[in-house]
């Protein structure tokens, strides 16, 4: 039972010592230098609508404007 508790923590070890590293990939130049990450791009919301009471309906209905 120890030992295989020893090699769970062992390579529970070595993999959070490899994530930093994985991370790091995708932020390196074509020579393997380390460059500034580009900024990931947020999702655009989605355009809400209100009726004349102030609910909030599909903008398809009659009557809506933008919120």
């Amino acid at each position: 039972m120890f030992k295989r508790l020893m090699i769970a923590g062992v390579s529970f070890a070595m993999l959070a010592g490899a994530a930093p590293s994985m991370a790091a990939g995708p932020c390196r130049n074509a020579s393997g230098k380390f460059v500034a990450c580009p900024a990931k791009a947020t999702p655009a919301k989605p355009t809400r609508c209100k009726d004349t009471k102030g609910k909030f309906v599909k903008c398809g209905t009659p009557g809506a404007k933008p919120a």
